[in-house]
């Protein structure tokens, strides 16, 4: 097992998305979300860790120390009572048990050790607050959610063919962003990275994940979408050595001509002010 992380980490991640839909909205028929005030494409935190979750379960097969307890069909229930019946908790008290099992869901799941987890639906595992936390990814630009209708040469049911008197042809609705550049913010803090057990291996496999993950999600409603840049900045120290916001300033996105729309990443410049880099923080362009 490697080293448990010793430095603070703030990034910054860019990705887009072409004739697709990069997080549908349920409560919105599952547009595209978007800031109503300003016009400005959304997407959910939970969003961006689904897919990394995603690539690690791909991956590393649901191997431990590398399964994934946040997973489809996965019954959490019965994945915290697994923690709980280990030989390591027989014969402890309560607040031990707890302890234990809270201690053995990091050491198996990489996403609990990572993102944390809410583990008292059933057996009681504890609560975990993991060291990587993301923010709403938000275009640089208003997006522009086009619906488009399509066609399904073929009908669920008997009863629908007879309505349809042999054409058996259904409508359906799809929605999608012509381009969108999204700019999402993180942050990994090793203060809580000791508490989880997240380690230097764990956070080369985030890296790796942030970089490959749209390559592994590709679907119909998703269109092209895929990770642009990905700059990181590492502190010297667990505390970190100056705020986030500043360090985040320093990357400036913009369109190059604003009299045209975007349809492509070269329609954008990305640039880096170094000169104001703070000391005690190095800046790695990982994309």
């Amino acid at each position: 097992m490697s080293d448990i992380i010793k430095n603070r980490y703030d990034f910054i991640l860019l990705f887009d998305v072409q004739d697709g839909n990069p997080n549908g909205d349920p409560d919105a028929g599952n547009l595209p979300r978007v800031d109503a005030e300003t016009g400005m494409g959304l997407v959910t935190d939970v969003c961006l860790k689904r897919k990394v979750r995603n690539y690690v379960q791909i991956k590393n097969e649901n191997k431990k120390p590398y399964d994934i307890f946040i997973k489809e069909k996965a019954i959490l229930n019965n994945l915290i009572k697994e923690a709980t019946e280990q030989e390591i908790n027989k014969g402890k008290e309560k607040g031990d048990k707890t302890e234990s099992a809270r201690k053995w869901m990091c050491e198996n799941y990489y996403d609990v050790r990572t993102f944390g987890a809410v583990m008292t639906t059933g057996e009681n595992a504890g609560q975990v607050r993991g060291p990587i936390q993301f923010t709403f990814a938000r275009s640089i630009d208003p997006i522009i959610a086009l619906e488009h209708s399509i066609t399904r040469m073929a009908v669920a049911t008997e009863k629908e063919a007879e309505a349809q008197n042999g054409d058996n042809r259904t409508m359906g609705r799809k929605s999608t962003v012509p381009y969108g550049l999204y700019c999402t913010h993180g942050f990994i803090s090793a203060h809580l990275a000791n508490q989880t057990g997240f380690n230097e291996n764990d956070l080369d496999l985030f890296w790796e994940a942030l970089k490959n993950m749209f390559d592994q999600d590709h679907s119909a409603a998703r269109g092209m979408m895929s990770t642009r840049k990905l700059v990181v900045f590492k502190h010297n120290t667990a505390l970190g050595n100056a705020p986030a916001h500043q360090l985040f300033d320093l990357v400036k996105v913009e369109r190059n001509d604003k009299t045209k729309s975007s349809r492509a990443f070269s329609d954008y410049s990305v640039k880096i002010d170094r000169s104001k880099l703070p000391e005690g923080v190095e800046l790695i362009e990982m994309v």
